[in-house]
């Protein structure tokens, strides 16, 4: 491709609001222009840098065994309301109406309309399993719409459900082969990424993994282990219960004035006392109306809700507890709470169960305990994995210690089971002619997220960094004065047919803009391989050769650069 026959719109500087390096260098490299909030036009750069990520993963999707089907963007909100995700989705789900006041919804997934497909298509066990997939525009209302097409309102996803007999079947035949599938997505696009354990949220199921690209901009922390092959999102990654036996207590309760003492920061500094010695109170709803549910865990530890929503007795979604129940059953306001005469359910995080004379709330506002003791002050609760790993603890698996690191995810399969299967009646008859559910997986891929993730991981200050895969071009040819002299005119258009010849994605940039321009605009877009050509050179039958992560300048004859490349390229 020659720039001239091409759209190239560069920008010295990116937009104020461009926080993430992704979003300011996809604006002025010209990858994408901003339509409204969370909304893009994906330009000519950008497009070029997307189909290659959609080819790879479509590729990998059919060697995977999984069947290509397009699905629409607007639903009917009566599979939505059928499924009972109609209300429980929330704003998220952008809801519309069309000429006849039919209500529709323009789909952030497609759970819904796949299930209602395969319901009528298929209904015996010989047509299982099946796997389909789409590449498809999705639309989620996000309340902030912010990092570019990070976490944009519209964007590309690549989504695939697979169906089962058995719960057998839908681990061997659906949920393995397309993890497998996107590490070998992952791998071809050359990203530096971590499979983790993770939560199903609000897409249900027993089981996931989230496929997360390791940058330092990422919004998610996940947590592995040093020595083996475990990892997870921090929001599922276990504490592990203390070895060995309580201290001793050698203090006795005593109950302390702290006037406005609200919170574990103002405590600490009002009684001097090290954090790792209070215990903090969080108060949830139980099951039950009206019931209440204490939690407590270290005050230098933070609270994980994802598995204080999993105990028995907690109500889920986990819900605070209204001010009010808290002062009628407690007798006291937040900031002053604990267990001592309270008679309900009270768990608390394993870090606290081996240690002693704890500070902790009195149950009467600006009073505190010291010298709180479990089991001789207040009834023994239940010790229970409360709260986010640091790094440093036990790993999981019982192998070496666990590091955290930040993560973009950018892929996540589920074990959905039942979940959308029983909610829509899909049945399939087995082979004793009886009536069964069938198992469900789903499979999601973030097509454009993966093209912003990719540069957060790779760029300089000078601009992007594109692995080989997913490079717009592979090789920029920049010639010196291409419209005034005849020489690097000629040798330019020759080395460009050269190369096309030889299959090599490449762009000549005929441009007539000064040096300076078009060597900036070269390491902005991120081409891999860079050659320059000028008359200075030329005449010593030379050409300069850099690739872009590179630091210096190679000089290479002219008669030997397409070999070069190529070698380079086959590498």
């Amino acid at each position: 491709m020659k720039a001239s026959q091409f759209f190239i719109s560069t920008l010295k500087e990116a937009p104020a609001e461009a926080t993430l390096p992704s979003h300011q260098l996809m604006i002025r490299a010209g990858l994408i222009k901003g339509v409204a909030s969370g909304l893009y036009t994906w330009m000519p750069m950008g497009l070029r840098v997307l189909r290659k990520v959609e080819a790879i993963v479509r590729e990998e999707m059919n060697r995977s065994g999984s069947v290509e089907l397009l699905m629409p963007v607007v639903q009917p909100a009566e599979l939505w309301q059928e499924s009972g995700r109609w209300e429980f989705y929330g704003k998220e789900l952008l809801r519309i109406k069309d000429r006849h006041e039919r209500d529709f919804c323009m789909g952030p997934t497609c759970e819904e309309v796949i299930t209602d497909i395969v319901r009528k298509e298929i209904t015996s066990y010989k047509q299982l399993p099946k796997n389909f997939y789409h590449i498809q525009t999705k639309f989620r209302d996000e309340v902030r719409p912010r990092f570019g097409v990070m976490r944009a309102r519209e964007f590309v996803m690549k989504d695939a459900y697979s169906f089962h007999a058995d719960y057998e079947s839908l681990v061997r035949d659906g949920y393995q082969p397309m993890y497998d599938a996107y590490c070998r997505i992952f791998d071809r696009l050359g990203l530096n990424y971590r499979p983790v354990a993770a939560d199903t949220g609000s897409i249900g199921g027993t089981g996931s993994h989230e496929f997360q690209v390791l940058a330092e901009s990422g919004e998610d922390v996940i947590a592995y282990s040093d020595t083996s092959d475990f990892a997870a999102n921090v929001e599922l990654a276990a504490t592990l219960p203390l070895a060995g036996e309580r201290a001793a207590a050698a203090e006795t309760l005593e109950k302390v004035h702290t006037p406005n003492v609200k919170t574990i920061n103002e405590l600490v500094a009002f009684l001097n006392v090290p954090i790792e010695r209070t215990l903090k109170s969080i108060v949830v709803e139980g099951e039950e109306e009206g019931e209440l549910v204490l939690l407590l865990l270290r005050g230098d530890h933070e609270f994980n809700d994802i598995k204080a929503e999993k105990l028995a007795g907690v109500k889920s979604p986990l819900t605070m507890a209204n001010p009010a129940l808290i002062r009628d059953e407690f007798g006291a306001n937040g900031g002053s709470l604990g267990p001592v005469g309270f008679k309900g359910r009270v768990y608390a995080d394993f870090a606290t169960e081996k240690a002693a004379d704890w500070v902790i709330g009195a149950n009467e506002d600006d009073y505190h305990y010291t010298g709180f003791n479990f089991g001789r002050d207040a009834v023994e609760p239940e010790f229970v994995d409360l709260r986010n790993v640091l790094e440093g603890d036990p790993s999981p698996d019982g192998q070496g210690r666990l590091k955290l690191a930040r993560g973009i995810e950018v892929g996540h399969v589920f074990q959905l089971r039942t979940k959308y299967s029983e909610a829509m009646n899909t049945t399939f008859l087995d082979n004793n002619g009886k009536s069964q559910i069938m198992e469900m997986g789903c499979y999601g891929i973030g097509i454009t997220r993966i093209v912003a993730a990719a540069i957060e991981q790779n760029h300089d200050e000078n601009g992007i960094i594109w692995t080989k895969a997913m490079a717009p071009f592979t090789v920029v040819i920049v010639p010196m004065n291409y419209k005034k002299s005849d020489s690097v005119r000629e040798a330019a258009d020759k080395l460009y047919e050269e190369l096309l010849a030889q299959g090599v994605d490449v762009l000549l940039d005929d441009r007539d803009e000064r040096a300076g321009v078009l060597l900036n605009d070269s390491e902005l877009l991120g081409i891999p391989h860079r050659i320059v050509i000028g008359d200075r050179a030329l005449k010593e039958g030379n050409v300069e050769y850099r690739a872009r992560a590179a630091e210096e300048n190679e000089t290479v004859a002219i008669g030997e650069i397409v070999g070069k490349v190529l070698a380079v390229l086959a590498d």
